[in-house]
Parts: structure tokens; sequence; C-alpha cells
């Protein structure tokens, strides 16, 4: 059993050698494929420990995302749009930007891999062939990206969000602003479609809708998260990744502060918080039956070139308790 309740988790062997840019977990086993900065994309089981295998790029790795089991794609800061078939160690290049390519999704509604550029573009490639099929402006540079069924969801430097129909990519289906002051750091789908949450730099989370009715709009709202309060000083950090449960819905958020915090977003309450990481918290995934959490300890620079924990990731045993909404305490009418 890996980890448990109280403590950081179990630390995987062999991890990367520079700073941790994403880890995600497959949709159909344990695997877990992990981007990083020293020019590697790597496949672990994280059940047994085993580094399953390590592809080189040219370049940092800004991004990964499965196929399925047998394959999965990159995106690099060599601009290149990558798939590896990671049995055979074949790779091949789908395509390139004009400049790093910062994210990179797989929809399996649709079969299109997804890639979001620092050219200010996002662009949609067919899986089953090495061809551009759309190249879609955007209006500053893709920061984060995040599918759920047919919506998928971008955020670019500017606090611009732009919100796309997968089968009508001609014009966004919404155009946004952020409802936070500061720069975007994360974006992430509510597993049951009705909207996103959005992370920034400066320690808040808003939990948005896609209902653009006066209802539905009513629903949003924003939260203080990773702070500290020492001395009537408040230190803010970045709030680098979130991660939604798959079975329940509550959403793990990752910062700075090197804490992983749990929290309810109907019921607008943290369920549990994490013992430190050493560092920062670079990325976060839950496992397709929520069981497991895979945390990148990874410093991101936000103080510049210092001294710093080497970049790790765990992965935890998640408890239910941790994870599962509590119900609202029910008061009988007098």
């Amino acid at each position: 059993m890996i980890g448990g309740t109280g403590g950081s988790g179990r630390e995987l062997s062999s991890p990367p050698g520079d700073g941790i840019s994403n880890l995600r977990f497959s949709n159909h086993s344990d695997h877990l494929l992990v981007s990083s900065w020293d020019n590697k994309v790597r496949l672990y089981d994280a059940s047994s420990n085993v580094l399953k295998g390590s592809f080189a790029q040219r370049g940092p790795v800004l991004d990964c995302c499965f196929h399925d089991d047998a394959s999965g794609f990159t995106a690099g800061a060599d601009r290149t749009v990558r798939r590896y078939d990671f049995s055979t160690g074949r790779e091949d290049i789908l395509g390139t930007h004009d400049s790093p390519v910062k994210c990179v999704e797989y929809s399996h509604t649709t079969g299109q891999v997804i890639s979001g550029s620092w050219d200010k573009t996002m662009r949609c490639w067919d899986a089953r062939a090495a061809s551009g099929q759309e190249t879609h402006p955007q209006p500053e540079r893709v920061y984060s990206m995040s599918l759920v069924g047919y919506r998928l969801v971008i955020a670019t430097a500017g606090r611009h969000i732009n919100v796309y129909d997968l089968r009508n990519m001609s014009q966004p289906e919404q155009r946004r602003e952020s409802s936070l002051k500061y720069q975007t750091r994360c974006v992430r789908c509510y597993p049951n479609g009705t909207g996103y949450a959005l992370s920034s730099v400066e320690g808040r989370v808003a939990m948005e809708f896609f209902d653009l009715s006066e209802e539905g709009q009513a629903k949003k709202y924003a939260f203080k998260c990773h702070r500290k309060s020492e001395a009537g000083r408040d230190t803010v950090y970045p709030v680098n990744a979130i991660a939604f449960h798959p079975i329940y819905g509550t959403f793990a958020t990752g910062g700075c502060d090197g804490y992983v915090n749990v929290w309810d977003g109907n019921n607008k309450k943290r369920l549990y918080q994490y013992s430190r990481y050493p560092t920062s918290i670079a990325a976060l995934s839950f496992s397709r039956d929520g069981r497991l959490l895979a945390v990148a300890s990874s410093y991101t620079f936000e103080e510049g070139q210092k001294p710093h924990e080497p970049d790790a990731i765990f992965v935890r045993s998640v408890n239910e308790a941790e994870v599962k909404p509590k119900p609202k305490a029910y008061v009988q009418a007098a």
C-alpha cells in the first residue's frame, strides 16, 4: 500500500533531474506520465514504483498526456508536439508551433490532439496522422488548458479565457476574462462538465460555470487559499495545480507553500490539508478511481535561482474521509 493518511506518501524512485512540468495518471491503469525540464518524459507504474520508460527530447518537456496505456503525447520547448509509443520507444512529430508548446490534451471524445503554445495559437492535430488540421489564434500566450466532453477551456496570459465546443471550432463558444485579478496558473474543468476552476499567482481559486444565465452565473465565487499569516502580515503563494477527484468531484490544490489542500467546492469548505511537502507543488493528479494522488514536489522558481530541495514525485493512498463531501447538517423544523 502506498502512503497513508498524515504522511507525504511513497516517493517514486528515479525522479526527474530538473523541474517537473506536469504529471498525469492514465484513464486505464495506475500508470503515471511525467514531463520535466530535464528534456525527458517518464512513464511509471505508480503502484509498484517502477520506472517503465524514459524518452528524451531536444529541449524541456512542458506538458504530457496519455493517448492510451500504450502511447502518449508531449508538448516541448523545442516547439514540437510528439507522440511516443511506450512499448517500442518510437516517436513521431505530429507538428510544430512557432514558439514553445506549453500544453497538450487528447480528446477521447473526438480523437483530436490539441496543443497550446506561447506563439498565441491553439492547434488541433489528427492523432492518426502527422498532419495539422486547424490553427486557432488566441488573444495571448497559452498558459493552461482543460477538456471535459466536447468542451475545451483555454487560459492565456492577460487573464483571457476562451471556451470552445470541439464540434464547432470556427470561433470560441465563450470569450471571458478571469474573475481573478492576477495571472492565471491553472484551469481544470469540473468532471460533471458544468464549469471550471481557475487558479492564480495570488493565492486564489475561482469557481466558474458555463451556464451564462443570471441564475448560472450567480453560482460562481472565488476564495483565498495557500496563504500564511505571521505577525500580522500575509504571505501569499501562487496556486500552481488543481486536480478533481473523479468520483466525488471534490478537488485538490497545490501551491508554492508546499501544501496540498482538498476542497468541497459545492459546500465551500476545505476538507483536508496534507503534511507540508519539501518544496513547491508543481502538479497534481488523481488516479482514475481516485484511490491515489500523485504530487509533484518541485521548485517552480517563483523566487528565482536559489538552493532548493531535489525534485520528487510522491504517490499517496487517498482516504475516503479526505475527499468525500461531508453532508450538510440537518436542522429539524420547529
